[in-house]
Parts: structure tokens; sequence; C-alpha cells
């Protein structure tokens, strides 16, 4: 089942890309190092699926990190992949805080 993103997973990601965007290498990037930043995304992209809370969002990096990569602009690829990275990552924090987070809500 595929989730909104709440408000506080937003702010997170957010952090999260913008440490990503600071931190990016200015080197020319190359096939093999956009390979091993998809490769990462579609492993937690995964994951997040085995949880049942993939993100819309996601997958639409994806495939704009494909895009990049088929025209050969691999720096903007790799930031795209990574972009999904954090974004899967994100939403297999918010269904672990969500398997216990159902039970403050449950009327005792």
């Amino acid at each position: 089942m595929k989730r909104a993103i709440s408000s506080t997973m937003t702010r997170a990601l957010f952090v999260t890309l913008g440490l990503l965007a600071a931190t990016a290498a200015h080197a020319a990037s190359t096939q093999a190092d956009f390979d091993a930043a998809y490769a990462a995304a579609q492993s937690a992209e995964k994951e997040a699926g085995a949880l049942k809370n993939q993100w819309t969002t996601t997958e639409q990096v994806l495939a704009s990190a494909n895009k990049a990569a088929a025209a050969g602009d691999f720096d903007g690829a790799i930031n795209q992949a990574k972009q999904a990275e954090a974004l899967a990552k994100a939403s297999i924090a918010q269904a672990k805080e969500q398997e216990t987070a159902w039970k403050a809500a449950v009327i005792h």
C-alpha cells in the first residue's frame, strides 16, 4: 500500500536531501557510479515494498534518475538516485514507526 508523506517525515526528508546535496562530490561521475547509487536506491525501495509502504514519489525520482543516466548526465542521475534512496529509507522509517504508533490511538 502506498502512503502519503507525514509532515514530520517530510521535514526529515528535506534535511536528509539537503545534507546529500551539500556533500555531493563535484567530480565527474561515470555509469558505474550511477549503477552503484541506483542499486542502493532499488534495494531500499525493495525493502519499503516488503513493508508495504512504498511512496509514489520514490518511483518518480527513480524514473528521473534513469532518464538522466540515459541522457549521459551521470552527476544528475546519481543525485536523483540518492534522493530516491533517501525517500525509500524515510518510507521504511515511517513503516517501522507506524508498527507501534497505532497503539497510542487505541482507546483503552
